[in-house]
Parts: C-alpha cells; sequence; structure tokens
C-alpha cells in the first residue's frame, strides 16, 4: 500500500499582492510532484488568501451579514485556487485528478485512483485547516502539514508580540490551549491551526506539522521524511 500524506497550503503562499505568485506555483508543484515520483500519495487542500479575503469583503459591502453565505463565498475562492494549483500538478507530467472534489470523503476515494488529489474548501464552518485533518482522517493518512506564512507555532502572535515563544516539539493538547476550544472563528479567521481541527486531529490521533511554505526548501525536507524547520505536533 503506497504512503499517503496530506498538505494543506495556506492561500498567502499562493499570492503576491493582489496576483497569484506563479513562481511559488511553480516551484511547489514540482516539489510535491518530486514526492509524489516516489511513490507516496499526496492530497493537497488549498486555502482562499487575497481571493477569498477580497470576495468576503465584497460580499459584506454589497450587504451580506450571514456567516453561512460569506463562508459559502470563501470556500468557492479556495476551490478556484485549488484548480490553479491542480493545473501546475498537471503541467508537471504527474497523475492528478482532474476533479475539485467537494467532501473529504470524495477526496480520499481519488486517492485510491490517483497519486495525487487537490480540493478547496468543503462545508461552513470548517477552514481549509480542518478540512486537510479530516482528509488525513479519511485517507488514513500518515499525517498532515500545514503550510503556511509562520515558522512555528508560537504561545502568541508573533507578528505583535516580538516575546513570543516558538515550539519546535509539542503535542496536540499543548496547541489546544493555544488555539483554543473547538468554534468557528468567522468568514475568514487568521489563526495558526483552526481550533476545529485541532479537535478532530486529538479525537483521531492524527499528528501534525507545521512549517513556512514561503521557505519551500522546508517542505520538500518534510516530503522526504527529514529535519527541517518547523513544528512537530505529536498526538501525545
Amino acid at each position: 500500500m503506497s504512503q499517503i500524506t496530506v498538505i494543506a497550503l495556506g492561500g498567502s503562499l499562493m499570492y503576491d499582492g493582489s496576483v497569484i505568485d506563479d513562481e511559488w506555483v511553480a516551484a511547489a508543484s514540482q516539489i510535491i510532484a518530486n514526492a509524489a515520483v516516489t511513490g507516496t500519495k499526496i492530497g493537497i487542500v488549498v486555502g482562499g488568501g487575497y481571493l477569498a479575503r477580497t470576495n468576503i469583503s465584497n460580499a459584506k459591502m454589497s450587504g451580506v451579514t450571514d456567516t453561512f453565505d460569506l463562508d459559502l463565498v470563501g470556500i468557492e475562492a479556495t476551490r478556484n485556487n485549488a484548480e490553479t494549483f491542480r493545473i501546475a500538478l498537471k503541467d508537471r507530467m504527474v497523475d492528478v485528478a482532474e476533479l475539485i472534489p467537494t467532501t473529504t470523503e470524495e477526496a480520499a476515494d481519488l486517492l485510491n485512483a490517483h497519486q495525487i488529489v487537490v480540493m478547496g474548501g468543503t462545508v461552513p464552518g470548517h477552514t481549509t485547516d480542518a478540512v486537510s485533518i479530516n482528509l488525513a482522517v479519511h485517507s488514513n493518512a500518515n499525517g498532515c502539514t500545514i503550510a503556511t506564512n509562520v515558522d512555528f507555532v508560537y504561545d502568541k502572535a508573533p507578528q505583535n508580540n516580538p516575546d513570543a515563544i516558538h515550539f519546535e516539539n509539542m503535542n496536540l493538547a499543548d496547541l489546544q490551549a493555544i488555539v483554543g476550544p473547538p468554534e468557528h472563528q468567522g468568514a475568514g479567521p487568521n489563526v495558526v491551526i483552526d481550533p476545529i481541527g485541532v479537535q478532530v486531529a486529538i479525537d483521531n490521533g492524527i499528528e501534525l506539522a507545521l512549517l513556512n511554505g514561503r521557505v519551500l526548501e522546508n517542505l520538500a525536507k518534510r516530503l522526504a521524511g527529514e529535519s527541517f524547520r518547523g513544528t512537530i505536533i505529536e498526538v501525545n
């Protein structure tokens, strides 16, 4: 049986300001294609980034106030970004599913037939972090890697707290103490790892890792099973 791993690609990684960062997409997709060639099956969940934030903001300005509806706007953006990344992988001549699945169960089924599956969000109330961890559960993956725009999990937001302490190793209970209880934070939340997803990992014994996806060497090392700069979040 092939090894399966899941990667959550933060939507902010895909953008340079307000436009798709073609250079990053090309480099990241090549790293993932290289890993797939070794036999690893890879589920990828792509976030909304600039597109989601802009579309949600525009929806609010047009009078949309319901969180459920705003989440739907964000989900559509994630699927658009997922299609962009899927095409980049297809250009690298790897076996990537043509379909962008809308559920993690569907994505897990597609991984039975393909080397790589790319998806975005699923339902309101679940960020793409939570989706990726659910995909790890449904596909019996060996873990889930969260590629975002910070280097480590910190005890508080490093952007606003110069004394923030980072962690190279921790467990899921430690992480939950930082991110808080499993409650929806509203459309377009920005926490290090979605607390709903953390609870799913706790309930199902899924090891997590967090790394800075802008430093693509981190992702390459993680996929190769090598030491990388980031945080390993063990089950216990």
